[in-house]
């Protein structure tokens, strides 16, 4: 499994994230089977009621609706795999499954990103242009700027995970992880992977761009918040930001936990896993439940949804 003379490639990879569990590892498939039916439950519901309810068809709210959808398909995209591998020790892959699956987990972490720079910059029209705010944030604007970030996230990934397709793996096809993530499998092929790091830099650097962007963008709404007159708009404001930075901390501490974890020398390969894992999973179990608990309107029709579909069974 881990050698292969000649100049071949190996075509199947083999993914060993916590083998050093044993015959303990089957029971990792419980937690995280409840984990994808809880979060494709909970993004599911956030998803539908924002969809559904008018009074939520606003842009802050398409935005939040789209970050919950893509929350909502993001653990589908490895969970149920994983879980299957945990029960029955499967834990082969082929480098066509690999390279699918990586290409659908590093694109839907491009537009996580994209999704909260809107959100900033939506705040940010919101409180500090309020009176050009509508005129600003309309269906023209945003089909445009959605649609730069688009090209942009589409033209990174596509390269980043492009230059995965010509790489040999000639000496091991043994994966420490759970799923094939970008940076664990290429630092397994043979020649040179200059080009590979250089792209991952890149795409790093992209997101790391927009995070510093939105906490510039926040330390501007927070001046004109605190510099304004005190009253109901500007504790509404200080609580709607105040969601988006929860939001917005979970997602890049996370993302920044697990890069820091697979450039660390010493750390365990399991460790590196579980960071990996954490910055997926993390922000898809909070979201629904940040945006269900603390933006009222979106916790009125959620429980408007349910008391009618309730009272639609008592009356039948």
């Amino acid at each position: 499994m881990d050698y292969r003379p000649g100049n071949n490639s190996h075509k199947v990879f083999y993914l060993t994230g916590f083998t050093s569990l044993g015959e303990h590892r089957r029971l990792l498939s419980i937690p995280f089977l409840f984990l994808l039916l809880y979060m494709t439950a909970a993004n599911g519901i956030i998803t539908f009621v924002i969809a559904t309810q008018k009074k939520l068809h606003e842009p802050m709210y398409a935005l939040i609706g789209s970050l919950t959808l893509l929350s909502f398909f993001f653990p589908i995209f490895f969970l149920p795999r994983m879980v299957v591998s945990f029960a029955s020790g499967k834990n082969n892959i082929t480098k066509d499954e690999c390279l699918i699956q990586m290409f659908l987990l590093h694109y839907c972490g491009c537009f996580q990103s994209s999704i909260l720079l809107q959100m900033a910059l939506d705040r940010f029209f919101a409180i500090c242009w309020p009176l050009r705010y509508h005129n600003i944030v309309n269906l023209r604007n945003s089909v445009i700027f959605t649609a730069l970030l688009a090209f942009r996230n589409t033209l990174t990934i596509v390269v980043k995970v492009g230059l995965f397709i010509p790489l040999t793996f000639c000496h091991t096809n043994t994966i420490h992880h759970c799923l094939c993530e970008h940076s664990s499998v290429v630092m397994l092929a043979c020649g040179n992977i200059a080009r590979n790091y250089i792209a991952i830099t890149v795409a790093f650097s992209l997101t790391s761009g927009d995070c510093v962007f939105i906490a510039a963008t926040y330390i501007v709404i927070f001046i004109v918040i605190f510099t304004s007159s005190s009253g109901e708009s500007r504790q509404k404001a200080i609580h709607t930001c105040g969601t988006h930075l929860t939001v917005l901390g979970i997602a890049y501490v996370s993302v920044m936990c697990a890069f820091v974890g697979y450039r660390v020398s010493g750390v365990p390969p399991d460790v590196r896993t579980l960071l990996s894992l954490a910055y997926l999973l993390i922000p898809s179990c909070f979201n629904p439940v940040i945006y269900g608990i603390r933006t009222k309107e979106i916790k009125v029709q959620v429980l408007k949804v349910f008391k009618s579909d309730k009272v639609e069974d008592e009356k039948s």
